[in-house]
């Protein structure tokens, strides 16, 4: 089984660029996973207000429930993305 650092750069090799939605998915978990809560404020620009409230949304949630719910999506995602 590969751990969540495998799987990011796995994600970050895909041979075709996610859609922004799905990009906001891994987006989301990603930061909750490696950062914790959201600890910026809510900026002004459409794009980064989207990744904001990705990441926003997952208040709460523990390292290891973000890194397992980004895992999730890799495998929900990789085989469109490959």
């Amino acid at each position: 089984m590969l751990t969540f650092e495998e799987i990011v750069e796995k994600a970050k090799n895909f041979t075709k660029k996610p859609t922004q939605e799905d990009f906001l998915e891994f987006y989301g978990y990603y930061k909750q996973a490696t950062v914790g809560d959201c600890n910026t404020d809510e900026p002004e620009d459409v794009v980064r207000k989207a990744m904001w409230n990705s990441w926003k949304e997952k208040a709460g949630m523990s390292a290891e429930d973000a890194k397992a719910k980004y895992i999730e999506v890799y495998h929900k995602y990789a085989p469109k993305y490959e």
